[in-house]
């Protein structure tokens, strides 16, 4: 389990995370909502270690991590896929799955799962993959994260300017990862709808801090949506 308590952050003077505490299950779909600018995608970098924190605890399966690096965080099970995907444009989609096993074996196999989650992948597998569509390329990130196995999967804004074709396709797999594989997700996610539609916990932040946290079944859909709608 990821349980994060009474995190601080700061940029220069600004205080942008203030007392964040969340959690993430296995099995389970923590959803994070919040209008731009509130501090999500924050606090999804200072659990990887990518940003500083002040003060706060992050811990993993009960041990503490906040003073890891990204690449131990990386290690003891945490998968994660940014914002924007970040894939390495000019390697094929072989070699980006591969980046994903970097800290195994070099003959580590690329686990064949990935490609019954994302049959596209093994179709353009030595394709480049800056040639491949927005959606495409959301599924690579994906697959690249999950190729070590993870135990918790955190996502920053997955459906960003993906077609809704493949929106569906991420959400199917992101459901099947948590309630058949057991796995723990931390989702961040601007479309509401799609993000209630998986969510068995819901925590809404408003300036840097949680303003709302409660379990699926008794989420008020419409009080979510109203804090926020830009």
């Amino acid at each position: 389990m990821l349980e994060v308590r009474n995190l601080h952050q700061y940029y220069g003077g600004s205080h942008i995370l203030r007392d964040v505490s969340v959690q993430a299950v296995p099995g389970s779909i923590t959803v994070l909502l919040g209008r731009n600018g509130v501090g999500k995608t924050t606090l999804l970098k200072s659990l990887m270690g990518l940003v500083p924190i002040k003060s706060g605890t992050i811990s993993w399966n009960g041990k503490p991590i906040q003073g890891l690096t990204p690449y131990e965080r990386a290690r003891s099970g945490i998968g994660f896929v940014p914002q924007g995907r970040e894939i390495f444009g000019r390697l094929s989609v072989e070699d980006n799955l591969r980046m994903g096993l970097a800290y195994k074996s070099g003959r580590t196999p690329i686990p064949q799962d990935l490609y019954a989650l994302f049959p596209v992948l093994q179709q353009m597998l030595h394709r480049r993959g800056g040639d491949l569509s927005g959606g495409q390329q959301q599924q690579l990130a994906i697959a690249r994260a999950l190729a070590p196995a993870p135990g918790l999967l955190i996502l920053d804004e997955p459906t960003e300017g993906i077609q809704p074709s493949i929106i569906k396709d991420i959400g199917r797999v992101i459901r099947m990862l948590a309630k058949e594989r057991g796995m723990a997700v931390l989702l961040c996610e601007q479309y509401v709808d799609f993000a209630l539609e998986l969510a068995d916990h819901v925590v809404v932040m408003e300036r840097g801090e949680i303003k709302y946290s409660a379990q699926f079944r008794d989420v008020l859909v419409e009080e979510v949506k109203a804090m926020v709608s830009v």
